[in-house]
């Protein structure tokens, strides 16, 4: 049974993010049964790094003039060095983490992705990891600050770096699922029920009718 069937998943991400933080958490949201959807600063695609190294281009979906926080139901932030940057710079990326924070939507954040949430002013009093280079980031934005593969501190799970992957796929999926809301259950529900072909169904609703009209008939006799 898929997990996040039905759920609607925000990636917010700009050029330069870590290849292997986006790419392996998508496909892992994917399998699990969510919608995906690539959310960046402008149209066409957006390169990623494999460290240091240019890494593959991904597609972005829309852009954050085109959606808001309210069209999903889960966050996803992967790092890189300059991705988190160009974001934090962003006034409507700001306003994405911080409407999605408000809206209480679990948020996965791994790596340099925390910098984004900083600058959105949401770490005070908040515990979770990243990438160790940056922990005096987070201490200094208010966070506590964990050297451990995954925090997970309410609607939030946090991973420090690709070496965590396999553990971050799997929080983040717990997460995610544990916070499916009444709504996308429904909606996930109706989208697996059968659907009957169309001759068949009017098939039945005439069979349906003709039994009605026959139970009538009786009750006159």
């Amino acid at each position: 049974m898929k997990k996040l069937k039905g759920m609607k998943v925000a990636v917010l991400a700009a050029d330069g993010f870590e290849q292997v933080e986006l790419t392996r958490p998508v496909k892992r949201l994917e399998r699990e049964g969510a919608h995906v959807t690539i959310v960046s600063l402008h149209k066409g695609r957006i390169r990623g790094m494999n460290l240091l190294v240019p890494g593959r281009k991904v597609r972005v979906d829309a852009t954050l003039r085109d959606v808001k926080a309210a069209d999903f139901d889960a966050l996803l932030l992967p790092g890189g060095f300059m991705n988190p940057d160009f974001l934090r710079q962003s006034a409507l990326a700001l306003d994405f983490v911080k409407d999605a924070d408000l809206l209480d939507q679990p948020i996965a954040v791994i790596c340099h992705g925390p910098w984004l949430l900083a600058s959105a002013g949401l770490l005070e009093g908040r515990h979770l990891t990243s990438w160790p280079g940056i922990r005096n980031d987070m201490e200094n934005a208010g966070a506590h600050w964990t050297d451990e593969p995954v925090v997970r501190d309410g609607n939030w799970v946090s991973s420090r770096g690709p070496h965590d992957l396999l553990a971050f796929e799997h929080a983040m999926v717990e997460l995610f699922a544990e916070r499916m809301s009444p709504a996308i259950a429904r909606r996930s529900t109706a989208e697996a029920a059968p659907r009957w072909p169309r001759w068949l169904a009017g098939g039945l609703a005439a069979a349906a009718t003709l039994g009605l009209v026959a139970r009538g008939r009786k009750a006159l006799v």
